[in-house]
Order: C-alpha cells, then structure tokens, then sequence
C-alpha cells in the first residue's frame, strides 16, 4: 500500500477526497492541513510517500511555499488550487510539479487521484526519446522522468534502431523529425514494419511549420504527433491518451484469451501459444514437460454442494496453481481439468514440481457453508513431445486416469506408466 500526502486545508475538500481514497484500497492518505504539518509528516515518515496532492494556499504557505518543500524531498507533487492563474500555471511547471487541477468538483479531485494512479503504472514503461539536440532531448526526457516513466535517449533514427534492439521493452517512442543519417519521418516508416501500433507508439515531433508533416507522420505509421513548442499539458494529454489506448487493448485482448470463471488462459488460446513454445523449445533443444490436471472427485462435491461452491473450489483450485506455475503457460482446459506446458524441465523435474503444487493445495482448507474442506488433484505428466502438443496431451491424460485408477491425489510421469507396462 503506499501512502499518499495531501496537504489541504478545507474541511470540506479533505472529507470529499476521504471518501474518494476509498474506492483506491492501494493507497493510503495521510492529511496535513498545514504546510507545519506536512514537514512533520515527511519528516516522521521520510521515504515513505509515494506522491503528494498539495493546496497552492495553506495559512502558513499562501504562496504555495509547500509544493517547493514537497519538491524538494523529490516527490512527485500534484497541485490543488481554487483558481486558475496562467502566470502561477507556468512557474509551477518549470519548477517540476506533475500537474495542476483546479478545484471544481469532485470530478477535479477524481482527477488528481487518477494522475497517481497513472503515476504509479509509468513506473514499468520504458520510453525512448530521440532526437539530435542534447538540449531538447534533455528537456522531453526530463518530462518523462517527471512522470516516472523509465527512460532511454537516441541521438538520431539509426542510434534508435539501435536503443531498440537493446531495450525490447520500450513501449514509446517519440522522434524529432529533423535528424542526421535517418530522420524521424524515416524511424517510424521502418519500425512500423516491425510493430504493430498497439506493441510500440511513435510520436512524431517537429518544429517545422509544414502542415502536410503531421498527416505524413500518421499515415505511414505514427500514432500521433506534436508540434514544437508545446505547453507540458498537451504532452501529457497526448502520452497518457495513447497509453490508455494500448492498456484498453492489452485488456480487451487479455480477456478474450481468459477464462471468465477462474481468470486463467482458456484452452483455444493455450493451443496457440504452445506453438511457438514448441518451436523455440525445438531450435534450443531442451526437454518440454506437459501436465493434464484434474480435480479429484469434484463431481461428487459439485452435486453435493452446489454450482457456487463448485465454482469457488474451482477458483481456490486456479489460485493455487497460479501461485507456484504461472511462469509457465497454464490454462483452464474444461471444467475441472488443466493444462500445463513447462519448457526447460525434463520428466523428473516436472513431476516434482506438480507433485508439489499437490501438497500445498491438499494442506490448504476451503470455507464450504460452514465446513472446512480439502481439495485434491490427481495429475499426468509426459515429456514425450512426438506428434506435437495434441499427442502429449494424450500420454499426459493417460498417465492422469492411471493415477485415478490408482486412489487419486498423485502425481505420476513417463518413468511411471513404463513400471506399470
């Protein structure tokens, strides 16, 4: 949970922003309605905030001497004011503040508690910034950086290309058109082949006054564009529409792959996935285990208990594997049955890993209307990769009803059906 700072002095906005926080059970505000307070709060807690909201007019701060003391212990700082000042606007900007709201409602304060939230998700993006001038790169990186994004620079379009195969995380980009040796223009038009507008945003940037150059930009692939100079605020707004935009996509796609009960992947997309696992698995040689997973007896505890409760001991059952399996593809194949493909572990290895997966499940108990129950799984686990994934499916399932036959609640492999032949 991390704490947040909000230094106001109105009862009334105080009670409102209260009552916001709520629906954020991620942080924790923590008031001061004075600039004294807030120093003793920072003081008390040093390194513990994460960010402040901070009132522009305090009774002991009437101009704003508490956003340059929140600055100054390098916190990120979002300023509240009863009104708008163009003048005050651009001082706070150039002294590093995130951003400036206006208190008009609950909307505004909606706003500010969202700018934290997006405060914190910037945190895990990675940025590349491109453009020839050491000032102007500094200054847009700078920017960035205000905003918590990581950060890495290119001087020009091949230095980028370059960045880019280092840092295959970056999830932005944004180019100065005018460059030496490979232009903006140039940058994106190449790296478009490459990615998808959802796996990289480009933005272009010019301060040339050409009115063609934007529509350019964007029709040979940049997602957007901005002309020099512009104020932080159309910077932000453009960064954080085209970061909403890609994470809407991410969880569209993300829930179409899902299983709507237990949140893992669905079958249909662990067959596609388990191709390129496959493949890679194949030019690196290693071995590639694959389990078939059953709840035991489950159907008897659905007829005894009820759907709902079927449905939660289904979900209790998801929980605990994705705690111990989730780096590796794992799905919801059909109602209490689940896939696992574990590349890199040979038949012993896999066996000891789902066998332990078994014992913490079965030690875990279940609130099931009002009795405690333990749940358990029976497991088949084959290594033999002939045929493709649909195959190993099939010696997996076997190695699965032969642990059924044998009482349940184990794990058997390979080694385990030879002993029985």
């Amino acid at each position: 949970m991390k704490k947040i700072l909000v230094v106001e002095d109105s009862e009334m906005v105080i009670k409102v922003m209260r009552h916001l926080f709520l629906q954020y059970p991620q942080y924790q505000a923590v008031f001061a309605t004075s600039m004294a307070q807030a120093k003793s709060l920072l003081n008390e807690h040093q390194g513990e905030f994460f960010a402040a909201l901070v009132d522009l007019n305090l009774p002991d701060a009437p101009d704003g001497e508490v956003v340059d003391y929140v600055l100054a212990q390098k916190l990120p700082a979002i300023v509240l004011t009863g009104s708008y000042d163009e003048q005050r606007r651009e001082q706070l900007f150039n002294k590093g503040i995130v951003d400036y709201v206006t208190k008009e409602g609950r909307f505004a304060y909606n706003k500010a508690i969202g700018l934290i939230n997006r405060l914190e998700k910037n945190q895990t993006i990675k940025v590349l910034v491109v453009d020839d001038s050491d000032m102007q790169r500094k200054h847009v990186s700078n920017l960035f950086r205000r905003h918590l994004f990581q950060v890495v620079e290119a001087k020009d379009g091949v230095d980028a290309i370059k960045v880019l195969l280092e840092n295959l995380d970056v999830k932005l980009l944004i180019t100065d058109y005018n460059m030496p040796r490979m232009d903006g223009f140039e940058l994106v038009k190449n790296l478009r082949y490459k990615y998808d507008k959802t796996d990289l945003i480009m933005i272009g940037v010019s301060g040339e006054s050409t009115e063609a150059l934007s529509a350019k930009f964007i029709k040979h692939g940049a997602n957007d564009f901005l002309r020099k100079p512009f104020l932080p605020e159309e910077f932000y707004c453009r960064i954080i529409h085209n970061l909403e935009y890609m994470e809407l996509v991410e969880q569209i796609t993300s829930a179409a792959q899902r299983d709507h009960l237990t949140g893992l992947f669905h079958r249909h997309h662990f067959f596609n996935a388990s191709r390129d696992t496959y493949r890679n698995a194949q030019e690196k040689a290693m071995p590639l285990a694959l389990a078939v997973i059953n709840v035991d007896q489950f159907r008897q505890f659905n007829e005894g208990y009820g759907h709902d409760w079927g449905d939660l001991a289904l979900k209790h059952v998801a929980s605990n594997l994705t705690n111990m399996l989730d780096r590796f593809l794992l799905c919801r194949a059909d109602g209490d049955y689940f896939f696992v493909l574990m590349p890199g572990l040979d038949n012993e290895k896999a066996v000891a890993l789902i066998s332990r997966v078994r014992q913490l499940l079965s030690a875990e108990t279940l609130e099931v209307n009002g009795e405690s129950k333990r749940l358990y799984f029976s497991a088949g686990v084959s290594n033999q990769t002939q045929g493709g994934v649909d195959q190993q499916i099939k010696f997996a399932t076997h190695l699965l009803q032969l642990a059924k036959e044998a009482g349940g609640n184990m794990v058997l492999g390979d080694d385990d059906e030879e002993a029985e032949s």
